[in-house]
């Protein structure tokens, strides 16, 4: 485990972040994990869905900001693979 405090990422505040096994983690105190917890278990099944959707659109800013996306045009996207090969990132 290293931490990285600088790590280029997701606005994660105070919280130090850290990778474990090929995956980025926050350091959070057991006040805040417990609180959010709490919230998430109150939340009703669309505000989680909500709050998932904006998690996942604040991952992909940071993953592209840092130069971990790729566009690809809506025709190429839509080529037969054959003819238009796509590696994809998957970490």
């Amino acid at each position: 485990m290293t931490a990285q405090p600088d790590a280029p990422g997701p606005d994660t505040g105070s919280y130090e972040v850290t990778h474990l096994g090929g995956q980025t983690a926050v350091v959070v105190p057991v006040t805040d994990f417990l609180r959010l917890r709490a919230l998430e278990r109150a939340a009703t099944p669309h505000e989680l869905e909500d709050a998932e959707d904006t998690a996942a659109v604040l991952e992909w800013r940071a993953r592209d900001a840092t130069g971990q996306t790729t566009f690809v045009s809506r025709r190429r996207s839509k080529a037969p693979a054959e003819h238009a090969p796509v590696s994809l990132r998957v970490d």
